[in-house]
């Protein structure tokens, strides 16, 4: 077994890799970039060697500076995570060559399987039902048009040596196929270093399912069940489940089957991913085979109980497995969420920083749920453009789907985190939507669900009235504390008021104390809690029903966050409450003559100039932030006055960009 491992990567699954090499007695070296200094891959390492500037293109993409940082620490073998050179074959012959093992495949089945187009042909060529396409290289946007009009709207263009939802983009129409060609070209480029594109056939209604292979050295593979991973942004996976709420035990042999056959055919070991489209009728279409560990392994690992990366290290030693597919068993059910930096109340916007508060769940088993945080990040760590936007991957396993939902929905509501935008709300407000719940899932789910974007999961009267309860509660408390200090309030206590009003969204309730409880206009609650000043969350039972929500102190009330909603809640006395309808609304103090940089980023492209007639809809400008390049166009019709940025230029949330007439 090997004595010292580099991990080729960072954030948590380089995190994810140390810890498993650390319980086999394995010593880590982790590699580093400028922006990485103090990231927590580069803490938990028993070594660490800086290796170049803060992209990665200078840095983690460099195979010369990965041998280098190998020679001067002595590793014996590379494990490379997922992303960055995972998928790279040069790589894992530049290893070979150097005489240091890659844990992972061997380069030929990297070569074959690992590029989307190759594999295609592969799986052609063995009987694998396969999406219609075009699987030739494509030399420009105009042959793209063209190929998307043979082959019907809508197509998908994706980038031949992508993965992660990077180089991926829908096409509805010519404009849209020329746009994407584009984009998906410059994102290739920049995340793997492979600007080749190819087009396919974009399925309707389909199910995103893929099954996870093992094998080693000796000719053995085994597959371990499927995971579901439906529910996707942007092609961009976002909540994945083990197993399958679709499948059932044929469908599953068979796809099965089918991913082992795949991968024997090119003498494949260690950890990949066969992926297929699942139609509503169980049929199944290949789409690529991830050649690497992939981001929701987890769900995979807690219901088999089997240590994916311990697999793969021991199989690049040289081992035998040690399981047969009759082993292998589904116990379960787990669920992972996709913690990003991004605010889902702005079109899901990235958002960099630094993390002032960083509080996950409690992790461990209790009761028969199993909470798991897999994390690169700390409190008091930096968020930078750099790199793509996952803060963490948020895991529960429980006896059946619906209750490892719930527990879902528990660990998000005492999941803090502050100084940045993140998309926890969003999360937990699947996790009670009824189709999710139902398992009725498709990749088109949060587009149809969510059509006009996310603004908070919906209160019902109940909600409504338990957090207008709570926010009494925590003000008439606040109060009352307050009262105690000896000197600083005289006579405070006589100006406690008998009843406050509050308001939760457009209802106004009048809210006092009794001997029974809290009584809201003629509505008796019981309320029992620990919660003091200062606490972070509240938790306690409101009439018998057990609440937890996170608590912040805003002008004249609180926001109060659980299930998916941050809702403020204003308490006031009753005379402010009157005087309410008094008040000016507030506006937006955005000037619609500016277009803003919506988040921090680089300029990729200006695609107008001064003087120019702009219509609603047109691109305007192309900014890439955390890998992905997000197209900015027009709210409506107008000319433009000035540009005042250029391509390359750094901005942050806000910037002027443009000024319109």
């Amino acid at each position: 077994m090997f004595q010292k491992i580099l991990i080729a990567n960072r954030g948590e699954i380089a995190c994810r890799v140390i810890r498993t090499a650390r319980a086999m007695g394995i010593k880590t070296v982790a590699v580093y970039s400028d922006a990485d200094a103090d990231a927590l891959h580069v803490r938990e390492a028993d070594e660490a060697v800086h290796i170049g500037g803060a992209p990665a293109s200078e840095s983690y993409l460099i195979i010369d500076k990965i041998l280098d940082a190998i020679k001067q620490t002595g590793a014996e073998a590379v494990h490379p995570g997922y992303g960055f050179l995972s998928e790279n074959k040069l790589f894992a012959e530049a290893l070979d060559k150097a005489g240091v093992a890659f844990i992972g495949p061997p380069a030929g089945a990297i070569e074959a399987m690992g590029d989307k187009i190759t594999s295609k042909k592969l799986a052609m060529e063995a009987g694998v039902s396969t999406v219609p396409g075009h699987m030739g290289l494509i030399e420009d946007a105009d042959e793209a048009v063209k190929i998307a009009t043979d082959i019907g709207y809508p197509v998908m263009i994706k980038a031949s040596a992508g993965g992660g939802g990077k180089g991926m983009r829908i096409a509805w129409n010519d404009e849209e196929a020329r746009e994407g060609f584009q984009s998906s070209k410059n994102e290739a480029a920049s995340s793997f270093g492979d600007d080749r594109i190819f087009i396919e056939k974009f399925v309707t209604q389909p199910r995103h399912i893929e099954i996870q292979v093992l094998g080693d050295k000796h000719g053995n593979v085994i597959y371990l069940g499927e995971r579901e991973c439906s529910i996707q942004r942007r092609n961009q996976k976002v909540i994945e489940e083990a197993p399958s709420p679709f499948l059932d035990e044929k469908t599953r042999k068979a796809m099965g089957k089918e991913a082992v056959a795949l991968s024997k055919a090119v003498d494949y070991c260690s950890a990949g991913t066969v992926e297929f489209i699942v139609d509503g009728d169980k049929n199944f279409y290949f789409l690529e085979m991830n050649t690497r560990l992939q981001v929701e392994h987890p769900v995979t690992e807690l219901i088999t109980g089997i240590d994916l990366v311990e697999q793969m290290i021991k199989v690049a030693a040289g081992e035998k497995l040690s399981l047969a597919q009759k082993d292998v068993k589904l116990n379960g059910w787990a669920m992972e969420s996709r913690i990003y930096a991004e605010d889902p109340y702005r079109g899901f916007l990235p958002s960099t920083g630094r993390l002032t508060r960083y509080r996950p769940p409690h992790e461990g088993v209790t009761d028969g749920i199993t909470v798991r945080n897999d994390t690169g990040v700390y409190e008091g760590g930096e968020i930078s453009l750099f790199y793509d936007p996952m803060i963490a991957k948020l895991v529960t396993h429980a006896d059946d789907r619906i209750a490892s939902i719930d527990a879902m929905a528990d660990a998000l509501d005492r999941f803090r985190i502050d100084g940045i935008r993140h998309n926890i709300d969003f999360l937990a407000a699947i996790m009670q939507h009824d189709r999710f719940r139902e398992g009725a899932l498709t990749t088109a789910f949060i587009a149809e669900e969510y059509p006009d974007g996310f603004e908070g999961a919906p209160l019902s009267s109940e909600q409504i009235k338990e957090r207008a309860v709570i926010g009494f509660y925590i003000r008439s408390y606040v109060l009352d504390r307050a009262s105690e200090i000896s000197g600083a309030m005289p006579n405070y206590e006589a100006t406690l008021p008998d009843a406050m009003a509050v308001q939760v969204e457009d209802q106004v309730f009048t809210a006092r104390f009794d001997e029974n409880g809290i009584v809201l206009d003629d509505e008796t609650f019981e309320l029992e809690s620990l919660w003091l000043p200062g606490d972070l969350f509240f938790e306690g039972k409101v009439s018998g029903q057990a609440i937890s929500l996170a608590v912040d102190t805003m002008p004249e009330g609180y926001v109060l966050t659980s299930r998916g909603k941050a809702q403020e809640v204003f308490v006031r006395s009753l005379r402010a409450q009157e005087l309410m309808v008094f008040m000016p609304e507030k506006t937006d103090g955005a000037s619609s003559k500016e277009l803003l940089c919506p988040m921090p980023g680089v300029v990729m492209s200006i695609d107008v100039e001064e003087g120019q007639e702009v219509k609603s809809g047109q691109a305007l400008a192309v900014v890439e932030a955390m890998k992905m390049e997000n197209i900015l166009r027009a709210e409506k019709d107008a000319k433009v006055k000035s540009v005042l940025v250029a391509a390359g230029d750094k901005l942050a949330v806000d910037d002027v960009m443009i000024e319109f007439e």
